[in-house]
């Protein structure tokens, strides 16, 4: 006969404890678990458009344009004329006066001046910056084999709004959209509160590889509904994730840890809202903008409810996807675009 070993209660109770421990880091380890990229070689090549451009001589601009385009040949252009609106259209002649009004205000106007002072003082150097970005883009080459490593150039936009620009094999970084929450005059140019928790460093790095997603996975949004929305655009979090999972997720999808964890402990109640209210399939754009764009809240949900809730819903329905269809591979399943049939073999069931 077998004999049965009792435990003591106290013998129980850390036996207890400590298959938990061993069963949650088992969890957690399945969940972090990256491939070791360690041995690809990535070697980025930068320039400083920001600096460069404020040291060429305000009194001989289309001199110093001209110089600068031996420096951005691919990029100079599109830079003064797309970006920045100032029409030059490469004819750097000190007559034109997207040269003599445009340009000049821009380089010597105090205001302008100061902000160009603001981003040096911010970002010396991009060492850390290029590391980031080094370590995503050794993850990138794990999964995309082929990509082609792009040029970094670094620019200031005028607060214009141009955080990150993918442009003919150029990734153009507009450090003055990542200079902290507290800088004043976001405001001053009509960027909200909410907003500005994206215009950080450490949001640079979410931002590139957002950007790049969009060229691998381009997406027009006219006439889609919002569980296309939501699924789009948790698929582009979840490419995020496996490029830069070094960064925290709160920085990668733009909250406050204590927003996120907001989520986490009402997932149910956030997906039940969609459910109840019909509004997976609605395609009306102003009834889905307050999901699936940054505010200060989702309105019709609690106020401590972040906005662009639909983003962090449809990651949460695309690692279910993930976890449900393990044959398929990354690049399967962001190429796959019928949400329904997403949605289902998803098989997605929010955390009570």
């Amino acid at each position: 006969m077998r004999k049965i070993k009792f435990f003591s209660k106290q013998k129980l109770v850390m036996a207890l404890f400590l298959l938990t421990a061993i069963l949650g880091n088992a969890c957690k380890s399945a969940d972090e678990q990256q491939p070791d990229v360690s041995a690809i070689k990535v070697q980025l090549k930068s320039q400083r458009l920001d600096k460069d451009l404020r040291m060429i001589d305000t009194n001989n601009l289309a001199e110093g344009l001209q110089s600068l385009q031996t420096q951005y040949p691919e990029f100079l252009n599109f830079y003064l004329d797309t970006l920045m609106g100032f029409h030059i259209n490469g004819n750097y002649n000190a007559s034109n006066k997207g040269i003599s009004e445009g340009l000049h205000s821009f380089v010597t106007y105090p205001d302008y001046v100061a902000l160009f002072d603001t981003v040096d003082k911010h970002y010396p150097d991009t060492k850390d910056i290029e590391e980031q970005l080094g370590r995503g883009f050794q993850y990138m080459l794990h999964y995309y084999p082929k990509t082609k490593l792009p040029n970094i150039i670094y620019f200031n936009s005028g607060l214009s709004n141009w955080g990150v620009v993918s442009y003919e094999g150029i990734l153009a970084i507009g450090l003055d959209m990542f200079l902290g929450p507290q800088y004043p005059f976001y405001q001053a140019v009509g960027q909200p509160d909410y907003m500005c928790i994206n215009f950080r460093k450490q949001s640079i790095a979410p931002s590139v590889f957002a950007t790049l997603y969009n060229d691998i996975h381009p997406f027009e949004d006219e006439d889609k509904s919002l569980l296309e929305m939501m699924i789009q655009k948790g698929k582009q979090q979840y490419f995020v994730e496996k490029m830069v999972p070094f960064v925290p997720f709160e920085d990668r999808i733009g909250y406050t840890k204590a927003q996120v964890e907001w989520c986490v402990q009402n997932e149910a109640m956030v997906y039940n809202f969609f459910l109840n209210e019909n509004l997976l399939f609605e395609k009306n754009w102003g009834k889905m903008r307050r999901f699936v764009v940054y505010g200060p809240n989702t309105s019709g949900m609690p106020a401590e409810s972040p906005g662009n809730i639909g983003t962090w819903l449809g990651l949460q329905i695309v690692k279910a996807y993930v976890q449900n269809n393990p044959e398929e591979n990354m690049d399967k399943m962001l190429s796959n675009n019928n949400a329904e049939q997403f949605l289902k073999k998803a098989k997605y069931k929010p955390r009570k």
